[in-house]
């Protein structure tokens, strides 16, 4: 995987601190106990449907298990906290219902895994001794692990576009950057959501804008951007769902958030609202905070907390 943000970086690095993942630049947000469940659905000509009555809990552990992400129709890779408290980076076969550790790091912690473009790695963001925070790879082969960007951190999100990540990086207030070359890192928007995504099909990187609200049906929102990485503009394509952060692509046009227990989906070329797709009643469990869409559009990842 050629960039020219790579370098090589030693092993064995102790975690102090975790300051990654922030709602804003003041407030640590702790990582609460969830859960990963599996959806089947499906997309055809009529549109996509989502069968709520298929939902099963895939996740074992007792604590954190979230941001799911399919590198192919049949696996996921997921951040997991162990008995420990350390955070690795796990993959899951649905077809074995086997767990296999991407990472087995007890002095670091690893977040948000993605699979790149070029199918060789699982990007991740690392939390390292002196508390920076910067993207890691990680062989699928179990080799070596690589540093890419050394030089742009705090990283608490990312999302990736080709060869290239998109930042979400934590100060005051919050950035989103896009890094050209070591030289050239374009300031994409200040106070960005969580969700970083490329929207299918095109050169855009999708962003929740939240420099500015909008109330919508009586309730506080932001808007949905697509930043086009070739001209380096950005322009709205509709209103995200109310209380929600995550999104994810079903195609060029449709994309799915989730708020409490209910899934919804948008249409951006038509402009519509958001409509209810599907809500789950799973006992002991509410409000999705992630969610996770395989590549052939047949299953969905949802973690959700468990009810207090």
């Amino acid at each position: 995987m050629s960039n020219p943000h790579l370098f090589r970086f030693p092993k064995y690095l102790k975690t102090l601190l975790f300051t990654a993942f922030l709602l804003n630049s003041s407030l640590l947000i702790a990582q609460e106990d969830t859960d990963l469940f599996l959806l089947e659905c499906k997309k055809n000509l009529f549109g996509f449907t989502i069968y709520p009555e298929t939902v099963k809990k895939i996740s074992k552990g007792d604590g954190y298990d979230n941001q799911p992400s399919f590198i192919n129709k049949s696996q996921l890779v997921f951040t997991s906290q162990d008995q420990a408290g350390n955070f690795d980076v796990i993959l899951y076969n649905l077809a074995t219902d086997k767990y296999t550790n991407m990472t087995r790091t007890p002095e670091l912690d690893e977040f948000s895994p993605k699979l790149t473009s070029c199918g060789q790695f699982i990007s991740t963001v690392r939390v390292e001794k002196d508390s920076s925070q910067r993207i890691w790879l990680y062989p699928i082969n179990f080799g070596e692990p690589e540093l890419l960007y050394d030089d742009i951190q705090p990283v608490g999100y990312y999302g990736w576009h080709g060869e290239t990540a998109a930042l979400f990086l934590v100060g005051s207030p919050n950035r989103l950057v896009y890094p050209y070359s070591r030289e050239d890192i374009f300031e994409v928007a200040k106070n960005p959501g969580r969700c970083i995504s490329q929207r299918p099909g095109t050169n855009e990187m999708v962003y929740i804008d939240k420099s500015s609200n909008i109330v919508s049906n009586g309730k506080e929102t932001y808007e949905l951007k697509a930043f086009d990485v070739k001209s380096r503009q950005s322009k709205s394509i509709g209103i995200a769902l109310a209380g929600a952060e995550d999104f994810v692509w079903i195609d060029k046009n449709n994309l799915l958030m989730a708020r409490e227990n209910t899934i919804y989906l948008k249409n951006i070329s038509k402009g519509t609202d958001w409509e209810e797709m599907a809500t789950l009643t799973i006992p002991d469990y509410h409000n999705i905070s992630r969610i996770s869409m395989s590549p052939d559009n047949k299953k969905l990842v949802i973690a959700m907390e468990p009810s207090k």
